[in-house]
């Protein structure tokens, strides 16, 4: 059960601002991981904003989430320079070996495989950005070997 409380201070950090929703949910997510049904009912207790305007915004924005996602969030670029360079190749073999569809997580917890618009970096197409890491220039075997190395990384710190 989450520690409610932290809703309340994120929540008060931006009383003296206009329009603060975007802010105060960007922080509640990293504090949960995640948009519980239950964190934005408090968001919208502690505002006094309509839980369903704080559930529209929660739903709008593609980096929320209401629901729980892995460690590793894989967001694989599906427009049309990454397309033509091979991104439906490089998105296969992801699946392959992480054994998961898009918009699902791994039995682990560790990988959640999403598509994503434009990450702004065409010239090295095909990409994805892992959490907050861009790579370019993919094929297949090197999505793997990356995801292979923060599959390392996570069991070194086990």
């Amino acid at each position: 059960m989450p520690n409610l409380n932290k809703v309340d201070t994120i929540v008060k950090s931006y009383e003296n601002m206009r329009t603060p929703l975007i802010y105060i949910l960007k922080d509640v997510q990293n504090e949960f991981g995640h948009l519980s049904e239950e964190v934005l009912t408090q968001v919208a207790k502690t505002t006094r904003i309509p839980l369903s305007e704080i559930y529209g915004v929660a739903t709008f924005y593609s980096l929320f989430t209401v629901k729980s996602k892995g460690k590793h969030i894989i967001r694989c670029c599906n427009n049309a320079p990454c397309h033509v360079n091979g991104s439906n190749e490089v998105l296969d073999k992801i699946k392959t070996y992480l054994g998961i569809e898009v918009g699902e997580t791994t039995a682990d917890g560790e990988f959640t495989l999403e598509y994503t618009s434009c990450l702004g970096v065409c010239a090295v197409a095909p990409v994805l950005m892992v959490n907050e890491e861009i790579y370019g220039n993919l094929t297949p075997e090197k999505a793997v070997a990356i995801l292979k190395d923060y599959k390392m990384k996570g069991s070194v710190h086990a």
